[in-house]
């Protein structure tokens, strides 16, 4: 049963069309995505470089093992 209901959502959303399948003309005006799009440059890669920087910035927030701080004495 189960797998019949995930078969027929997957149908269903292979039959439906992506929103961006519809006419981009209307109006004749280019929105401001596809100024974006056409513009020269690729704006992605700082994206992704803040995105790297903030996320090796999370690495501080490991929690460290429970002994860390022991550090046994020398044998006497």
């Amino acid at each position: 049963m189960r797998t019949r209901i995930v078969l027929s959502l997957l149908l269903v959303t292979a039959v439906i069309g992506p929103a961006a399948a519809q006419n981009a003309e209307r109006g004749g005006l280019r929105t401001e995505t596809m100024e974006r799009m056409s513009s020269q440059g690729d704006p992605n890669l700082v994206w992704n470089l803040i995105g790297l920087l903030g996320l090796l910035g999370l690495l501080g927030f490991r929690q460290g093992h429970p002994d860390d701080s022991y550090h046994p004495a020398p044998l006497e």
